[in-house]
Order: C-alpha cells, then sequence, then structure tokens
C-alpha cells in the first residue's frame, strides 16, 4: 500500500497520524520511566528489608538451628532477586530508553522536514490554481467587452440616422474587443495548461514522495517499537535463569530444614545433666516420740549442706580474689563464673570444652609464629646482610610468656573439665619454655577435713582464693608469684574476651573472586565464589574483616573479594 496514491486527498489526516504516532513514543518512553523507577523502589525496598532482618550478634545463638539457617539463606536469595529486578531496570534505561529518547527526536525531526517539503508543493499549486483563476476571470471580462462592442456596432450600422464615421468608430471599438477578449483567451488557455502540468506532477511525483517520506518514517517508527518490545522482554528473560536460582536456593533453603536435628540442638543446648529425683520417701512420725531431726543435725558431717548433696561445694560466700584480675571485670564476672561451675553439668562441659578449644587454636598460632621467627633469626645468623638476628630475640621471649600463659590457662581449664567430668587432674609440665611460671603457687594441699566431711577426689580446696570450684594443683600462680607478663597477658585476655562481647554488625555481603589461604590467626581462609558476610570495612590497610557460614571470623584482602554493602540500597 502507498499513501501516495491510496491517500492522495488526504494530506493532513496523515500528518495528524504520524503526530499520533510520536506522542505514542513519548508515552511509551513515559511508561518505561515509571516502571524502572518502580523496579528500583521495589529492589530497594526488597534489600532494606534483608538488612533489618540480618541476624544480630546478640541473636547469633538461635542461628544454630536449621530453621533460623534456613530463614537467612532465603534471604539471601531474596537480596540477589532484588538485584535482578535492579538489573531490569539499569538495563532498560541504557539501551532501550536511550534509544527511544533518540528515536523520538528523530522522528520529529523528519516530520517536520517532510511537512515543510508537502506545505511548498501545496504552496506551488495553489499559486498556480491562483494564476489561472484571475486569467479566466480576465477573459471573461474581455469577452463580455466584445460581446458589448459588436452588439454596439450592429446597432449602429442598422440606425440609418448614424454618420459613416460614428458607424466606424463602432466598428473600430469592435475589433479592438475581439482582439482583446483573443489575447485573454490565449493566456487562460497556456495558465490552464501550465495548472494542468503542475497538478498532474503535484498528484502523481510531488506529493506522493512527500507521502512517501512520512509513511517510510512511520514504518520505521512502528518497527523500532517492535525491536524495543523484543528487547524489553529479552531483558525480562534473560534475570529469569538467575530468579528462578534464587527461588531454587529459596526452595533448598526450606528444604534443608530439619525438625528433628533442631530437636537434637534444644536437647544439647539445655540439658543439664542431673539426674531425675528419687521418689520422696515417706516421713512416719508416728514410729517415734522424739524427731531425730535435732540429733541428725548434730551428726551432719560439717560442710555437707543440702545444697552440696548434688554439688558437692560449700556454698559458703567468700571475698573474691582481687588484684589485677578484677580490674575490667565489671559485673559480668558476678553472673558468669570463670570455671563456669554456676552453669548445669552438661553445658558447662562443652563451655570448657569450648574455651579450651580456644586456647588449643591460640596456642597452634602462637607456635606457628613462633617457629616463623625462629626460621627468620636463622636465616638472619647465616646471611647478616638480611638483618640483625638480635632484634628477634625480645618477640620471641614475649611468644615464649605468651605461649606460657596460654599452656597455664589451657591446663587450668582441663583440670576444670577434669573436674567436670570426674577423671584424674592434669599436672603442670616442667618444661616450659620461658620457664616463667611460678612452681609455689598452690602450698597447701594437704587439708585435714572436720570428722566426715567428703573429700575431694581430684582437687584441693583453697578458701583464700575461690569460694564454688576446686583450685587445680600448679594451674593458678599466686597473685605475689605471678610474672609481669602472665598479669598483662591475662589482662589482654580479658580485654580480648570483652571486646569479642561487643556485637559486630553484618554491614553487607561479599563474594569471593579468588581463593585465599590464611596465613595466621588474624585471618580467614576462603574458597572461590563463597558467600561471606562483611561485619567491618577495609580501614586502608587492604583487609576487610568477614564471618563465614560457620560463624567463624577473620581478615580477607579487599582485592580478593567483591562487597555489597547494605547502605548502599537506600535511598
Amino acid at each position: 500500500m502507498n499513501w501516495g496514491t491510496e491517500l492522495w486527498d488526504q494530506y493532513d489526516i496523515v500528518a495528524d497520524h504520524t503526530q499520533k504516532g510520536i506522542d505514542f513514543c513519548e508515552r511509551y518512553q513515559h511508561f518505561l520511566k515509571e516502571r524502572c523507577s518502580i523496579e528500583f523502589e521495589y529492589a530497594n525496598k526488597l534489600k532494606k528489608l534483608v538488612k533489618n532482618y540480618q541476624p544480630r550478634k546478640k541473636d547469633e545463638d538461635e542461628y544454630q538451628y536449621t530453621w533460623a539457617n534456613g530463614f537467612q539463606d532465603m534471604i539471601k536469595e531474596l537480596h540477589d532477586l532484588a538485584g535482578q529486578h535492579e538489573v531490569i531496570a539499569e538495563n532498560t534505561q541504557s539501551s532501550v530508553m536511550k534509544e527511544l529518547t533518540v528515536l523520538i527526536a528523530e522522528l520529529k525531526a523528519d516530520r517536520k522536514k517532510y511537512l515543510l517539503d508537502g506545505s511548498k508543493v501545496q504552496e506551488q499549486l495553489k499559486v498556480s490554481k491562483a494564476q489561472l483563476e484571475k486569467s479566466r476571470r480576465q477573459y471573461e471580462k474581455s469577452f463580455k467587452e466584445s460581446e458589448k462592442a459588436l452588439e454596439a456596432y450592429r446597432k449602429a450600422d442598422a440606425d440609418i440616422n448614424l454618420s459613416r464615421a460614428e458607424v466606424e468608430k463602432h466598428r473600430n471599438q469592435m475589433m479592438l474587443k475581439g482582439q482583446q477578449c483573443e489575447k485573454c483567451k490565449n493566456d487562460y488557455a497556456s495558465q490552464l495548461q501550465q495548472t494542468n502540468t503542475q497538478q498532474r506532477d503535484h498528484f502523481s511525483a510531488l506529493m506522493p514522495q512527500v507521502f512517501q517520506q512520512l509513511q517510510t518514517m512511520d514504518e520505521n517508527r512502528i518497527n523500532r517499537q517492535q525491536e524495543y518490545f523484543k528487547q524489553c522482554s529479552s531483558i525480562e528473560r534473560n534475570v529469569v535463569p538467575i530468579i528462578n536460582t534464587c527461588i531454587d536456593g529459596m526452595e533448598k533453603a526450606a528444604s534443608s530444614i530439619d525438625a528433628k536435628q533442631d530437636s537434637k540442638l534444644v536437647v544439647d543446648k539445655y540439658k543439664s545433666g542431673f539426674p531425675m529425683p528419687d521418689d520422696i520417701p515417706f516421713d512416719d512420725l508416728s514410729s517415734s516420740p522424739f524427731p531425730e531431726s535435732n540429733s541428725n543435725h548434730h551428726n551432719t558431717p560439717v560442710g555437707t549442706t543440702k545444697s552440696n548433696t548434688i554439688s558437692g561445694r560449700t556454698s559458703k560466700n567468700k571475698t573474691k580474689r582481687g588484684g589485677i584480675m578484677n580490674l575490667f571485670s565489671g559485673s559480668k564476672t558476678d553472673d558468669t563464673k570463670e570455671d563456669f561451675s554456676d552453669l548445669p553439668p552438661n553445658q558447662r562441659r562443652k563451655a570448657l570444652q569450648k574455651k579450651i578449644d580456644g586456647f588449643k587454636k591460640d596456642i597452634g598460632r602462637e607456635t606457628a609464629e613462633r617457629e616463623g621467627m625462629l626460621k627468620m633469626k636463622e636465616v638472619y645468623a647465616k646471611n647478616p646482610a638480611l638483618g640483625d638476628p638480635a632484634i628477634l630475640d625480645k618477640k620471641i621471649e614475649e611468644n615464649a610468656q605468651k605461649l606460657d600463659s596460654l599452656n597455664a590457662e589451657l591446663r587450668k581449664f582441663q583440670n576444670y573439665l577434669a573436674d567436670a567430668e570426674g577423671k584424674q587432674h592434669i599436672s603442670g609440665s616442667d618444661d616450659s619454655i620461658s620457664h616463667s611460671t611460678s612452681e609455689g603457687s598452690v602450698q597447701n594441699s594437704n587439708v585435714v577435713s572436720a570428722p566426715g566431711t567428703p573429700q575431694a577426689q581430684h582437687a584441693v580446696y583453697d578458701d583464700d582464693e575461690f569460694d564454688d570450684y576446686p583450685v587445680p594443683p600448679s594451674s593458678i600462680p599466686d597473685e605475689d608469684a605471678m610474672p609481669q607478663s602472665i598479669e598483662q597477658e591475662q589482662v589482654e585476655q580479658i580485654e580480648q574476651e570483652e571486646f569479642e562481647e561487643d556485637a559486630f554488625q553484618v554491614i553487607g555481603t561479599c563474594r569471593a573472586v579468588y581463593k585465599f589461604d590464611a596465613d595466621n590467626g588474624s585471618s580467614v581462609s576462603m574458597e572461590e565464589n563463597e558467600e561471606m558476610a562483611v561485619i567491618e570495612i577495609d580501614q586502608g590497610d587492604g583487609w576487610t574483616r568477614v564471618r563465614r557460614k560457620d560463624d567463624s571470623e577473620g581478615f580477607v584482602p579487599t582485592s580478593y573479594i567483591q562487597c555489597h554493602f547494605y547502605d548502599q540500597d537506600e535511598v
């Protein structure tokens, strides 16, 4: 179909139609703009929601259950799904909307040019028709004047009263008007021929060309709109596999929930380990007229009260140990005792084992550091140009003191655990690295108890130091005999424990770009593409603090990960 032949007389309607097409493009542009705004807003609200429901440090105990971990995995997938909505909006803005803006500008410029060409062509035809009408009127006027002159001549020629001269005058007038009429007739015929030629060209060549240009422009607009619709569909289709992956991840997170495992975790966490109470015996008051409670009370051995029949420990309130150990204790030490004796047996064993594992990890780290310094010292000794080996002596000595302190603490908590499990205590080792630990910490190992008092099977009670738990031999040095290095180590340990109690908030997520193997205790290993939580940003030293899914924390190189922080989602 050709607009030039089919719509030759609908120029104004075609002009309005092309304007409506451009208006539709502008409406579609506004639609895409609002759509992108909605996608961004939706993604930001989802990410903000995920951030608000990220696990807090104080609630980390809950996240050992499968239902809590399932929820955490689900909101991580929701965060990734929100990111795909951002991808849709960003790709739509960068490709479709940008090209659509250019297209609208081109359509407006082309339409203006083509309509201007059509107006010029129509103006030319209009001028030609006006000249034709003017020549026709002149011809009509001349023809009437010629007819009037002819009629006047005939009347003069028929009138016998007129002279020959007057008749000749009317005859000349008739001839003049006839010549003028013939000239106007020829001019009119020429103009008519010229106008018809121009009109044929107008409707067969000139205007069809303008119509063809407008038709091509409109068809190009429609084809481009078709491409934009397909492009928007492709943008949506490209993120569908990732969205489906997120949905599969949510389903996997739901499938990972195990009620039986959670029930077992509840038992392991809250099991006290106390035996069930026996049946209450019948107290027959009629068998004896005198109650035996007083005699029984006097026969009760010293230190064996009702509360001691279960725990085997005295309940006498005694002064806590003072000195440097209480500098940073605060009120929390009144609630949680060092040997966790205030906890039920089962929970106490778990807490002690966790403490022992921490000491073993620290000892392993310090041992590896010591071996590294010894190797470095050996290299310096062989090649003094690399460095002075004497500068490492102080560090090696400090490392040895740390190891002594850690080993002493390890033995102390191992003895606590042995006491909780009813096993033989672990004696202190005499092959100390720095020999800084005093061996005169426990002097009163043989204490004479009152008759009938149950004797401690695995440890000796020291009433001057502790009130509720036995003191293992050579595990806690006397305060006066404690070297300054050990005191400093214990202060640092207490400060470290208090620091660890501070809540590290999750401020974002990261993905490992490369594999990284930790080389010291402050860093943590990671696998390629591993997802982790960011809890402390890079402070300018090239290291970022992260938390893995197994709750282990440490530093990793910032250049090895891709981070996304939640505060970037807030609009």
